[in-house]
């Protein structure tokens, strides 16, 4: 660590001064005696907690005078608040490479005195998370900091044989050799990968928000970008996943919840924990879904379909419990996943394409307005929506149709050049296609008509 004679000459523009304010005396006669730290031009202005009798205040030395057993008392507490903070801007400048004032002012205070190293900025962060779990915040989530918090250390006893890295070290090139060993080491798809990095900003980003790190290094880092792969299923896969018949009953059970999921747009936590009291059944007969979802707190309102009725039906004698499904975790559905991709011919599959799926083919292809479709799939903003609910080439053929149904016989083309000066939507005009055609009209319309 660098000695403070050391410190000075890399910063000197560091004081600490004392000085009391004569025009505020107190009822016993004593002033406070402040302090002014001063930074690179910064002023931070703290109490000492110390009284002094004016008349024995030396305002030039910034100190008590004469050898009176007050005059020793209140040296004695400058003196050493002075030593803390000097040796509280060393040791800044040591871990941080910069200091203001404020931060020594609140280091004298035993206040604000953050995480100085990576590993243990992301404890604390992970211990933060975690007591917000339930509340506004979801387990899994805190799983994935863990999970990116585990492989920090590794990576760092394996690539750097430390237990611990100061926060100043976390720069580009430490970034770029910890995405190398996710990919190279750790055998990574780029998704995965980048799932943890974005963890790892989230930590520097948390570093710079505190004043322990300048500069966020990710600023300059350039992060491969995985594939973007379909955000949904095509129509016939979905249709090639129903009609399959599957032997086995686990495999068979996930396909049935996936499209479970597919037509209401249930997320896996909230099917998960769907019960009766989440089903009610209007003055019509219809039944609908009302759940607040997990994620955002928002309900849900979802009629009840045929196929996910009849899906219910099926497993009514397999509850065990309050709730209607009984559901495996997320990685044994993801196995599963894999072999009916084989089994289909279908490329790639996740559960959460079933809510994309939803999105995209049960309702918006289907004519469903898209701020119905916000309501039951849960956003508390449409622009949410329009993110899963994707238009389709049938989607978009059929709108075209309707379009040109609802325009023909109702508009016409004059060939005398004098068109009305407002169209009604009470006149019905009839669209004289020829005419829109040099090649098959009689009479072409020149521009001197």
């Amino acid at each position: 660590m660098k000695s403070i004679k050391e410190i000075r000459k890399l910063r000197s523009t560091f004081s600490v001064m004392f000085y009391i304010n004569r025009t505020k005396i107190k009822k016993n006669g004593m002033c406070q005696v402040l302090s002014r730290i001063t930074v690179d031009a910064g002023i931070a202005q703290i109490g000492t907690k110390a009284e002094i009798d004016p008349a024995l205040w030396d305002a030039k030395a910034g100190r008590a005078t004469g050898r009176s057993k007050q005059a020793l008392a209140v040296n004695r507490i400058l003196n050493r608040l002075a030593v803390q903070a000097e040796e509280h801007y060393a040791e800044l400048v040591e871990s941080r490479g910069f200091v203001s004032a404020e931060t020594v002012k609140n280091a004298l205070k035993g206040v604000g005195r953050r995480p100085q190293t990576l590993l243990a900025l992301f404890e604390e962060h992970n211990e933060e998370f975690a007591k917000r779990v339930g509340v506004n915040r979801v387990k899994a989530t805190l799983e994935h900091y863990q999970r990116s918090l585990a492989l920090l250390k590794m990576f760092l006893q394996d690539k750097c044989g430390a237990d611990d890295i100061s926060l100043r070290s976390m720069n580009l090139t430490f970034i770029e050799s910890f995405d190398i060993y996710l990919r190279v080491e750790r055998l990574m798809s780029q998704h995965t990968i980048s799932g943890h990095l974005i963890n790892l900003k989230k930590m520097a980003r948390r570093a710079v928000s505190q004043g322990t790190l300048k500069r966020d290094p990710f600023l300059t880092f350039i992060p491969e970008q995985p594939a973007k792969k379909c955000r949904h299923l095509k129509a016939d896969e979905i249709d090639r996943l129903m009609r399959l018949h599957i032997d086995n009953k686990s495999i068979r059970h996930t396909r049935d919840m996936f499209i479970f999921s597919t037509f209401t747009g249930l997320a896996y936590t909230d099917l998960k924990k769907l019960s009766d009291e989440h089903l009610s059944t209007d003055e019509n007969g219809n039944v609908w879904i009302r759940i607040e979802r997990s994620k955002t707190g928002t309900e849900s309102n979802i009629r009840l379909l045929d196929i996910p009725r009849q899906i219910m039906e099926r497993y009514r004698d397999e509850r065990t419990e309050e709730h209607i499904f009984h559901l495996p975790t997320l990685s044994c559905m993801c196995t599963h996943f894999r072999k009916l991709e084989k089994m289909c011919g279908i490329g790639h599959i996740t559960f959460h394409m079933a809510r994309h799926n939803f999105g995209t083919h049960i309702t918006l292809s289907q004519g469903v307005p898209i701020e119905t479709i916000c309501r039951m799939m849960g956003h508390s903003s449409i622009t949410t929506t329009q993110l899963y609910a994707k238009i389709t080439d049938d989607k978009l053929n059929e709108d075209g149709r309707l379009l040109s149904e609802r325009l023909s016989g109702k508009f016409a083309i004059f060939e005398d050049g004098l068109m009305p000066v407002g169209i009604s939507h009470n006149q019905n005009f009839r669209l004289n296609d020829d005419s829109l055609n040099p090649l098959r009209s009689k009479r072409r319309i020149t521009s001197k008509e």
